[in-house]
């Protein structure tokens, strides 16, 4: 048990990040009195998958890059799984994860700073400079990373959080909900719920993380298959309280936090980074901002280690020519660099390319359970893949090129106006592989092969 808690200190440590953050408690203050279907949803899209998908990688033998060439085909393995670390690392997560604990802690005081003659563009160099020399040494220094993340860090700002979410729930109890805005409305609130959570992107996070907590648990020197998978359940069930109770936590300071009438009509204004600013002010009045910022660091900083780790070792094992320092080197290097660019364009970016992987992760993570437990054929599994990776890359096409004849055929779909039509061409891709006859059987955990290498 004990194994299972120290490695899902570290996992929690990980994936609480930038997103988890600001979600929640946008979704506490627009599901007004819509609140528990509405985090019923979000927790199981931001933390049921995340944790099937890390448990299932955990699992797998060769974790998902062997289940993805068994199931669809090696070059594809090999491409989206390049796609998706580079994705959730260098280019889009790891700047984000900098460039939002910028904007909450730094960012307040950039007129201070403009007054000693420090602009914002210096003052974000500054900071990322000393934020990711800091990242790098700890990811450098893998042997430690339990200690540092998972012993110090994870409990530090966990319990940051909680002080601000239990005082927020004395405080702003007697507070009514705002009326919940239309999409929660009408019987929407889980689904809405459920979309929210999925913005969360923690499913991509597991894919990667799922290779540190198999590294970290064979340290651990198990003596059986049973208590190996007991363990591996523990670290989700470890990660998934520990998510479950900060995101109630967090969407019930967002519900019952008052928004000026001013802010909620404001586009530009992000209404979770909003709230966590202004009640850590109101709460603690003149240090509020500090505390938030200590917070908000904290979080997206032991997230940012988490990725250089998981993309580094990915690589080194993908690409072995070259040494795990030198890609943890380079993509930090280039995590500094985008993350210059400002939040804004790493969000408007990032954005087309994780609605295309988030649905093609989810649906791997479905054929590799199915297959499991009954036979599958390749071919099916294969267009199943397919039409998802079809459907998501004509959807993102038509949405960020404006093309309104595409989009107008997409919106066509089932549960497109929830950024779901790929469900049913992949349901229909997944029935197909039930009856086409070159069917297979997903492998048998093989727990001596995992210790092996």
């Amino acid at each position: 048990m004990k194994k299972g808690l120290l490695t899902g200190l570290l996992l929690f440590g990980f994936f609480f990040g930038a997103g988890n953050l600001i979600f929640p408690p946008s979704l506490g203050l627009f599901s007004g009195e819509y609140f528990w279907p509405a985090v019923a949803g979000f927790i199981l899209s931001g933390v049921g998958i995340p944790i099937i998908t890390l448990i299932v990688g955990a699992t797998s033998n060769g974790s998902f890059k062997h289940e993805l060439e068994t199931k669809v085909h090696s070059v594809f393995a090999v491409a989206f799984l390049a796609i998706l670390y580079l994705s959730i690392g260098p280019f889009f997560a790891i700047p984000r994860t900098a460039t939002v604990s910028y904007s909450i802690s730094i960012q307040p005081f950039e007129s201070a700073l403009a007054s000693m003659g420090i602009s914002g563009t210096l003052s974000l160099f500054i900071y990322t400079v000393l934020y990711f020399a800091a990242a790098y040494w700890i990811a450098i220094h893998r042997s430690t990373i339990l200690n540092s993340i998972g012993k110090i860090l994870t409990p530090l700002f966990a319990g940051l959080i909680l002080v601000l979410v239990l005082l927020g729930a004395i405080k702003y109890a007697g507070v009514a909900p705002m009326e919940a805005t239309t999409a929660y409305q009408n019987g929407g609130s889980f689904g809405t719920g459920f979309i929210e959570g999925y913005n969360t992107l923690d499913a991509l996070a597991s894919v990667a993380f799922c290779v540190v907590a198999v590294n970290t648990l064979k340290k651990f020197h198990f003596s059986s298959k049973e208590e190996f998978t007991k363990t591996i359940i523990g670290v989700g069930l470890v990660t998934a309280v520990g998510f479950s109770i900060l995101y109630l936590g967090l969407a019930n300071l967002g519900n019952h936090f008052t928004v000026p009438a001013d802010v909620l009509v404001d586009k530009a204004v992000n209404k979770g980074s909003y709230i966590l600013a202004a009640a850590s002010k109101d709460i603690f009045g003149v240090f509020g901002q500090v505390f938030l910022g200590a917070m908000v660091i904290l979080t997206c900083f032991t997230t940012t280690v988490g990725l250089i780790v998981s993309t580094g070792e990915f690589f080194e094992e993908l690409f072995p020519k070259y040494s795990y320092k030198v890609y943890a080197t380079v993509f930090s290097l280039i995590g500094f660099g985008i993350s210059n660019l400002g939040l804004n364009t790493v969000i408007k970016v990032s954005l087309p390319v994780l609605l295309i992987l988030y649905p093609i992760t989810i649906i791997m993570v479905v054929l590799i359970i199915l297959n499991k437990f009954v036979l599958l054929s390749k071919i099916g599994m294969q267009l199943t893949v397919g039409l998802t990776v079809l459907v998501s890359v004509l959807t993102v096409l038509g949405d960020t090129l404006k093309l309104s004849a595409l989009t107008t055929v997409m919106n066509q779909l089932p549960f497109s106006t929830l950024s779901l039509g790929w469900v049913v061409p992949a349901l229909i891709g997944i029935v197909i592989a039930f009856v086409l006859s070159d069917k297979q059987k997903g492998e048998v955990f093989d727990f001596e092969k995992i210790l092996a290498e």
